[in-house]
């Protein structure tokens, strides 16, 4: 097993404990599982790229790969659903704005994870009759946001537990809780325009290898 093959197996392997530490009881193993996240999020960039530049690209890398993909984005966003909705905390981890508390809509959730399912089925048939459906340029950017918004609440369920725990306030934590909310919502709706946007040009690309030659 080549290294870039070894990092998308120990992004699977991290997968569970990214999933549940955000459910932890103390602010320490929810900070850990943000920086388990950034971990994960790092590995994901580094092993498509030492695997194109090393000529380490190989067939258990393109079923490892994508697979560890699929699962980190089940292992962070159904939990950010959970908890922002209100299930397994005793305290809300919503997002604080200046506009009011957000939360991530069950709407973005479908939306985000539908498109994902979608294009795993999209890309087999199209692969099955010689299609190959490279990554393109605002889906590449929709990882980026997606990732941010990512961190934004992973970060902020270790920060909210914190406060909670040693009774943080004031001006100082309120500028904070705004701007690391602000990321975190801003960053979820771009990321869900260019989930959508994305998903049209591959669907205006290659919509022929969904026709039947």
């Amino acid at each position: 097993m080549n290294l870039p093959n070894a990092l998308s197996l120990g992004r699977i392997v991290a997968a569970p404990f990214i999933a549940l530490l955000p459910f932890a009881p103390t602010w320490q193993l929810k900070l850990a599982g943000f920086v388990l996240f950034i971990a994960a999020a790092i590995t994901d960039y580094y092993d498509g790229v030492l695997a194109r530049n090393r000529n380490l690209v190989t067939d258990l890398g393109k079923l490892l790969d994508p697979l560890a993909d699929k699962l980190l984005l089940v292992a962070t966003l159904v939990p950010i659903y959970l908890l922002q909705a209100g299930h397994g905390t005793p305290i809300s981890m919503q997002f604080d704005t200046p506009f009011g508390m957000m939360g991530l809509p069950l709407w973005v959730l479908i939306v985000v994870l539908g498109r994902e399912l979608f294009m795993t089925i999209f890309r087999q048939v199209a692969a099955a009759r010689g299609t190959i459906i490279a990554a393109i340029g605002p889906a590449k950017w929709k990882l980026g946001f997606q990732s941010t918004w990512v961190g934004a609440a992973y970060f902020w369920f270790a920060a909210k537990e914190a406060a909670f725990f040693h009774a943080w306030g004031g001006p100082w934590w309120q500028g904070f809780a705004w701007f690391n909310g602000l990321v975190g919502v801003i960053t979820m709706y771009v990321a869900v325009l260019l989930t959508l946007y994305s998903f049209w040009l591959y669907l205006r690309r290659y919509h022929g290898a969904l026709v039947t030659s």
